[in-house]
């Protein structure tokens, strides 16, 4: 009597391992029938704190509380088999000290079961970074754009178009890699900036609006899947699920106003 082999999950040091090799495929989930179809392809899934824009009408990632991120971070894992799975640490939960940060964190990785949480921040943030990982909790690191300082940019807007800010981009690149983060993303930044960032660090880049010579690349499923009706003009979107959602809910409601309900002694199909 054979017995399947358990499927394992990829681990922090499967990602590390990917730089300059087989692009990283990464997409957001923050439920868990998206995330068990998404687990099929991605080799890591993000719960971004973007899911405060996306699923909660939130008009930043600023007012995002913690409880909320564990909450779709416990659905995403529950959903899932193979993929990584990192959470996003919200807005005021890591910047004050690394003590508190390394609370918030152990916090979500025991409650959730996720692999890795991920934190916005370069130079600044090297210190933290190292005290997560140096007690045992991988991170992820996210320089270039970083929407939870949103009002400090000024908006949501491309970094690095001026040349003379680069250094300190590489700076951020340099800081978080020997901090210990094993990959970080690059969103919104200038491909050429991206692209040698990417070719200077030994860990690898993830891209958002970013370079192809990232190791990979990560949207929010809702942009890519014509859900959002203004999506980053970087986005490509690879369906139109706004559109036939509409269609089909339109289909509903005709059928309610005309008496066409389904019972349980038929088939029923619109």
């Amino acid at each position: 009597m054979s017995t399947q082999a358990p499927i394992r999950r990829i681990t922090t040091t499967q990602i590390a391992s990917r730089k300059g090799q087989e692009p990283i495929v990464s997409l957001t989930s923050y439920h868990a029938h998206t995330a068990a179809i998404v687990d099929r392809y991605a080799d890591l899934i993000l719960v971004g704190d973007s899911l405060g824009m996306v699923m909660h009408g939130m008009d930043s990632t600023v007012p995002v509380p913690l409880d909320l991120m564990i909450m779709h971070g416990k659905a995403v894992v529950r959903g899932t088999q193979r993929a990584l799975i990192v959470v996003d640490l919200p807005f005021g939960t890591y910047e004050e000290s690394p003590q508190i940060a390394f609370r918030n964190a152990a916090r979500v990785m025991k409650e959730t079961g996720c692999g890795a949480v991920k934190l916005e921040g370069g130079a600044r943030m090297a210190e933290t970074i190292k005290f997560l990982v140096d007690r045992g909790i991988p991170v992820v690191a996210h320089i270039g754009l970083t929407p939870q300082s949103s009002h400090v940019l000024g908006g949501f807007k491309t970094q690095g178009r001026n040349q003379d800010t680069w250094p300190a981009h590489q700076e951020d690149a340099r800081a978080v890699t020997e901090a210990g983060a094993f990959c970080v993303v690059l969103e919104g930044m200038v491909e050429p900036l991206a692209a040698q960032i990417s070719k200077d660090i030994p860990i690898p880049t993830i891209g958002i609006g970013a370079s192809a010579d990232c190791d990979g690349q990560i949207l929010v499923l809702e942009d890519m899947l014509g859900l959002n009706p203004n999506p980053p003009k970087f986005v490509k979107t690879y369906g139109d699920l706004g559109a036939q959602i509409e269609t089909a809910v339109k289909g509903y409601a005709e059928d309610v106003k005309s008496r066409n309900f389904p019972t349980e002694d038929q088939v029923y199909k619109p």
